[in-house]
């Protein structure tokens, strides 16, 4: 809880292997560090020994292994589909981080490592559609200790696609960040739109609805201390963000469009 063990978490360091460990019929887990490899286990949560050492290793990194107890849950059976998506989504936001799965009980396996990051996740939602520009528009920049990470292109159908994420966890309900995203997406296509005549006469507007039909985009938040709204973490409160977002999505924005008037017309 000193705020050092990591630059940014979604959780509090512990609680959720803490549940893992309360609800599985036995746990085992093992920490090499510092060329020492320690191990514990558990039987429904409750230690079988201390931590000890159990051998040497020049590697460093944790494996925690957890059998479901079938006494809580009726069934324990995993769905290889919902982990692989989870885990392809974690590689798409963490560029260049190579995640592995593999199911032994069929041998089916996955591997996931994007070296584009958040602009290979928009090309995979907008992969069944025509875009309107073939370059993804990204752009990332850390403020106040705050890393904001944006990309989006747009497609010629009239549906959103936005998925937005604070501390690489998937908020469904947007939040703070969301929020700002979409206010300086508006702002800013409207500030290019009157300056160079694109929008008639009479001092017309698109609206934020109109912004966002055909639109797929990425927005990730790294905040140092996250504020969620309720346990489930599927709305972001931190109101510093709002603002960080919305000046960092402007400025990127429109320099996107003087560098490419024939999108930012499109």
């Amino acid at each position: 809880f000193d705020k050092q063990s990591y630059k940014v978490s979604g959780g509090l360091h512990g609680v959720g292997v803490s549940v893992v460990n309360a609800l599985s019929e036995w746990c085992k887990v093992e920490v090499a560090r510092d060329g020492t490899l320690y191990a514990q286990s558990y039987q429904r949560g409750v230690p079988e020994s201390k931590v000890k050492p159990v051998g040497k290793r020049k590697k460093s990194g944790t494996k925690t292994t957890f059998y479901p107890d079938r006494e809580i849950f009726e069934d324990v059976d995993f769905d290889f589909e919902m982990v692989a998506s989870r885990c392809r989504e974690l590689a798409f936001l963490n560029a260049g981080l190579t995640i592995s799965i593999e199911d032994e009980r069929d041998g089916e396996k996955a591997e996931y490592r994007f070296k584009g990051g958040l602009r290979e996740f928009v090309k995979f939602v907008n992969e069944n559609t025509t875009r309107l520009h073939s370059k993804v528009v990204h752009f990332e920049k850390t403020r106040e200790e705050t890393v904001v990470e944006v990309a989006l292109q747009y497609n010629d159908t009239y549906r959103a696609n936005i998925y937005s994420y604070a501390n690489n966890i998937n908020t469904i309900e947007g939040g703070t960040h969301l929020t700002g995203f979409k206010q300086a997406l508006t702002r800013t296509i409207n500030t290019y739109g009157d300056k160079n005549s694109l929008l008639g006469k009479g001092g017309k507007s698109v609206s934020g609805d109109d912004c966002l039909e055909g639109l797929a985009a990425v927005v990730s938040v790294k905040v140092k201390e996250p504020q969620f709204e309720g346990q489930t973490k599927t709305k972001l409160g931190n109101s510093e963000v709002k603002g960080l977002v919305a000046s960092i999505v402007q400025e990127g924005l429109q320099e996107f469009f003087e560098e490419t008037p024939s999108v930012a017309k499109k």
